[in-house]
């Protein structure tokens, strides 16, 4: 049954290609990115090939130029997955446990002294498999908002940037291939750059941006990469509630260019109960949110033609803070909630909150002796505890504030 819902996939997929639709709409690039016929899109897979080579057509479609391997719109890259988690992956040659990413490259050359990289991973879960939050048989992971949603805006931005006439700077867009198995592809990008690391100006990264919440709450993290970026963005804010995070490191490939001493930004609209699960379809996205973040990156991308050299300034790395947990209290944190306490954007089934009668929404303010501020606060108070033990919670659900017990 799969094969045949592949094969039909695939034909329906190269009559798509042969069509050239022009223009193509966010809520196109998603649907079709985020289909079964590509089968979760898991890398090395001829489902990740099929999307690598739409996000080829779109590109050409556009009028770029490639960007990858010898003036292609690929860079191939071959890795043996890690073995144990404490490994390394290591890039070489293939062989029968080697697996083949994709990276999908293309660039935009205006004569400039400085490049400017946009870039969005493709890849997602496949089936399922080490990552997924999904419990029982396997399953497509779609990855709507995991990431086509940041192709998709990508690509929207492909076509504005190669629209504009007056543009100075080169830019060089990336969709990135091996981001679910550790940032492969732009940590391979990196160490193997197509263009002179030395003239990019700026990395801008978008890794889920699809699922924008009603207060248009939008976080970005690696403010703190230079001087500038806070002012700018707030300058620029069209009207978002943002919430800057300083850090350049975190779980997306922004991180593979801030550790080249580049500055960089990562655009994300939060997490939710869909994450590395089935669910995570392309109906459920804000397309009109997914709108708004390209024009809003597209007037800081002209703002900054106008501006200086960016410096690169090194931020802390708040995953270095990050404590260790032994148990977990099973809710999914509202990571864009900014005030005091931690906010639970969902609880999953059969784990100690459901079971102390939890809620999406409750702030949890109390753990046990410890007082919840903030993200932080919550997890080095979660970290004390061991499998067996049992504590007090404290939430606030709406004006109340509830105590419940719970047992990990």
């Amino acid at each position: 049954m799969k094969y045949r819902i592949f094969l039909a996939g695939f034909l329906l997929f190269a009559v798509a290609c042969k069509e050239s639709p022009t223009p193509v709409s966010l809520e196109e690039d998603v649907a079709l990115l985020a289909s079964d016929s590509l089968q979760g899109r898991e890398t090395g897979t001829p489902g990740a090939r099929m999307a690598a080579d739409y996000l080829e057509k779109r590109l050409k479609d556009l009028d770029l130029k490639g960007g990858g391997d010898n003036g292609s719109y690929f860079q191939d890259f071959t890795f043996t997955p890690r073995r144990d988690p404490h490994s390394e992956v290591q890039f070489g040659e293939a062989s029968d446990s080697s697996i083949t990413g994709r990276n999908v490259l293309a660039f935009i050359d205006n004569g400039g002294e400085r490049t400017v990289i946009l870039g969005a991973h493709y890849d997602h879960l496949g089936d399922g498999g080490e990552g997924s939050l999904h419990r029982g048989e396997p399953a497509i992971h779609n990855g709507a908002d995991d990431n086509a949603s940041g192709v998709a805006v990508l690509l929207d931005l492909a076509n504005k940037i190669s629209s504009w006439d007056d543009a100075k700077d080169n830019y060089l867009f990336i969709g990135f291939s091996g981001e679910e198995m550790g940032l492969l592809g732009s940590n391979y990008f990196a160490k193997n750059p197509t263009v002179s690391l030395d003239n990019v100006s700026y990395m801008i990264n978008f890794d889920m941006v699809g699922r924008m919440k009603p207060d248009s709450t939008l976080s970005i993290s690696g403010t703190g990469t230079t001087p500038t970026w806070s002012q700018l963005l707030n300058t620029l804010n069209p009207g978002f509630n943002l919430v800057l995070r300083e850090s350049g490191v975190g779980p997306s490939d922004h991180t593979s260019f801030y550790l080249q001493d580049i500055p960089v930004l990562h655009f994300f609209t939060g997490q939710h109960e869909d994450y590395h699960r089935p669910s995570d379809d392309s109906e459920k996205l804000n397309y009109q949110g997914m709108r708004s973040i390209s024009d809003y990156v597209f007037r800081l991308v002209q703002t900054l033609e106008n501006e200086g050299e960016l410096a690169f300034r090194k931020t802390k790395n708040e995953s270095e803070e990050v404590p260790r947990f032994k148990v977990a209290l099973g809710v999914i944190p509202d990571y864009l909630f900014d005030g005091k306490g931690m906010r639970i954007d969902g609880v999953s089934e059969d784990k100690p909150a459901q079971a102390a009668g939890l809620q999406k929404g409750d702030i949890v303010i109390q753990l046990g002796d410890s007082t919840v501020v903030d993200m932080m606060s919550y997890m080095r108070a979660l970290s004390i505890y061991e499998t067996g033990d049992t504590t007090t919670v404290t939430v606030l659900r709406g004006t109340e504030e509830l105590s419940r017990s719970i047992q990990f």
